[in-house]
């Protein structure tokens, strides 16, 4: 068993590498002289916007995050199970009123016997495509709606669920000046796939709650509860609770946002894991959707 996954170590090896250039930046006043008001404010200002951005599922901000989440303790041995979903949000313009937000989410999965001191299987997990519908123009609630779909492109039996899946999703939230409050909730069921695997009827539902400091600092809570409808009595939900913070930064001319939380699961069928870490990377492209 390996004591620190391998896709945690590239995940801390890519944040200890962003905070350290970062730290090393020259400020302004060493290049041209002290920064201006102006220019000041409009920093700040970029800095706050991207911070709501990013706290916005549905936003018109193109990312790219690396997604890395440990459970740990799971079975008789205490395994570690690391899940880094490479998950690309790309926001597209499709009428004068409506984007179109397509979330693909990639697992590369590290699962471990649970059963046994060592082994385990590492390869891909399967993909999650959802395409949400949002009007551009949506008021002080901001929605979005859309398919979602489970793709059977698992490695490995052990890494997917072997079924072609969907079911709708839904995200709403608000954007007060502080931070943002919102849910992202979806159901998928199984219409193919193999015959020799169970049929799926799953729910996955997100709330978030973010607050916002100065230089893009911010508090966050992001727990996902997950129910398997198909489950015995007592084993059907895994219901997180915590959380943790983060900051947007520029690296050169590149933003990026880094979260880091942590849960317990108060809830969480027997064998599985009673807490996990969850460390993010995301790329941040601001761009505005093309029609």
């Amino acid at each position: 068993m390996r004591s620190v996954p391998g896709n945690l170590q590239v995940i801390l090896a890519g944040l200890l590498l962003i905070c350290s250039a970062h730290g090393q930046q020259p400020a302004a006043s060493a290049q041209s002289g002290e920064a201006k008001p102006a220019e000041a404010q409009a920093s700040a200002a970029s800095t706050e916007e991207l911070t709501k951005a990013v706290q916005n599922p549905i936003s018109s901000l193109i990312s790219v995050p690396f997604q890395n989440n440990n459970a740990f303790g799971i079975g008789p041995y205490d395994r570690t199970q690391d899940v880094l979903n490479i998950q690309p949000v790309i926001p597209v313009g499709i009428s004068k009123n409506w984007n179109m937000i397509t979330r693909i989410i990639q697992p590369i999965i590290w699962q471990p016997y649970p059963n046994s001191p060592t082994g385990g299987e590492y390869g891909f997990g399967d993909m999650v495509p959802t395409f949400f519908f949002s009007p551009k123009n949506a008021g002080k609630l901001i929605w979005g709606v859309g398919p979602q779909f489970i793709l059977p492109t698992a490695t490995d039996h052990i890494l997917g669920q072997g079924k072609v899946s969907m079911g709708p999703s839904v995200v709403a939230l608000i954007s007060p000046k502080t931070g943002a409050i919102g849910v992202l909730v979806s159901n998928d069921w199984s219409i193919a796939g193999s015959g020799s695997r169970p049929s799926v009827n799953q729910m996955t539902l997100q709330y978030f709650l973010n607050y916002n400091f100065k230089k893009g600092w911010y508090l966050s809570t992001s727990p996902i509860l997950t129910a398997n409808w198909k489950a015995t009595s007592g084993n059907v939900w895994v219901v997180p609770f915590g959380g943790g913070g983060g900051r947007v930064v520029k690296f050169g001319a590149q933003p990026f946002n880094i979260n880091v939380q942590l849960f317990g699961n108060v809830v969480y069928p027997a064998g599985s894991s009673p807490w996990g870490l969850r460390i993010q990377i995301a790329l941040l492209f601001p761009k505005a959707p093309k029609k």
